[in-house]
């Protein structure tokens, strides 16, 4: 009787253990974070002319600008 009460116990706490694992988000967090970085990966990807040329004419108004000063 008492090897058959051990092994309801150990069941039960399986099973209290598998219920804490899928209530716990704190993987959550790092699946949202991977999808961001993938859309931004993306926006890049796609816009990537449009950000070079965006870059290389901030840079050449700064080079032009800072002569002056």
């Amino acid at each position: 009787m008492n090897k058959i009460k051990n092994f309801i116990r150990k069941i039960k706490q399986k099973v209290c253990y598998g219920i804490r694992v899928l209530q716990d988000n704190s993987g959550m967090s790092v699946i949202e974070l991977l999808l961001i970085l993938v859309v931004i990966i993306a926006l890049i990807l796609i816009f990537k002319n449009q950000l070079t040329d965006l870059v290389n004419t901030i840079f050449e108004k700064i080079t032009s600008e800072s002569a002056g000063i």
